[in-house]
């Protein structure tokens, strides 16, 4: 399992970053809303949607990107970016009640189709931004992508190697404190990395550093938040796409609160 995890992971990375370095922005942009639209496809599934249902929420969450594309271009991002922070506030606050809405009644599942929409839309916006940031955007953008696979990559194997108190057992029992703290000293010793690497020093690079500090945290809560869904489905998997890691959900879930939080952090901090 280990095995297919990493060579999964690195066929992954390395397509991706090929596309991030190589495609123009509109290009970059079709490619991560066919990921929206896949993890669309999940979580209309995971809510219990089927058919022809299922099909018509993949829509209106594409329907929501097109919306969102003078957004992802730069003009009115940060109302965009204010629903996606507040959003994320109120997702902290349900993990910390799971039972809230977990039922499969109408209100319950409109609820979480409604925090689908959330979750996918404005990290879309985000990323498509960030990649259209001039000459520095694909690089950018590979190292939000890069950072949070270090932060998740850290928890997973500092969570299996010392791993002992849970974070959350009710959402996710295989993740600990201990995983956790690894993952954020990952994603700091990275930041702090690229920072040098990049020429910053002193405030700046200190700013720079716990940006990723706060997008590696806020990472912890898109992946919470995914176990929160999976749970109420009675699933442990969101699919089956990526052998060894799942489904769309389950790769891009740290992310969809992650590059929120760092591109409003890099265009207000």
């Amino acid at each position: 399992m280990a095995e297919t995890r990493v060579v999964t992971g690195a066929v992954a990375a390395a397509a991706m970053a090929a596309a991030v370095l190589w495609l123009p922005t509109p290009a970059v942009a079709a490619i991560l809303a066919a990921f929206a639209a896949a993890g669309a496809w999940e979580w209309a599934g995971l809510v219990g949607l089927h058919g022809t249902a299922r099909a018509a929420y993949v829509g209106a969450v594409l329907a929501m990107l097109v919306a969102l594309w003078p957004a992802a271009r730069g003009a009115g991002l940060e109302p965009v970016l204010a629903a996606a922070l507040l959003w994320w506030a109120g997702a902290l606050a349900w993990e910390a009640r799971p039972q809230l809405a977990r039922g499969a009644g109408v209100a319950a599942r409109l609820l979480k189709l409604l925090a689908g929409i959330l979750v996918l839309a404005p990290a879309w916006a985000a990323l498509v931004w960030l990649h259209g940031t001039g000459q520095r955007g694909p690089a950018l953008l590979l190292y939000v992508l890069a950072l949070v696979w270090v932060a998740d990559s850290a928890a997973y194997y500092a969570g299996r190697r010392w791993g002992r108190r849970r974070l959350a057992p009710r959402l996710s029992p295989g993740k600990t404190w201990e995983g956790l703290f690894g993952g954020l000293a990952g994603a700091v010793l990275f930041a702090l990395g690229a920072g040098i690497a990049a020429g910053e020093t002193g405030a700046s690079l200190a700013r720079w550093t716990m940006l990723g500090l706060l997008a590696a945290l806020a990472s912890v809560a898109g992946d919470l938040f995914e176990s929160l869904i999976k749970r109420h489905a009675g699933v442990k998997d969101s699919g089956s796409l990526f052998p060894g890691h799942g489904g769309v959900l389950d790769r891009i879930d740290s992310l969809t609160a992650a590059a929120p939080v760092f591109v409003a952090g890099l265009r207000w901090l």
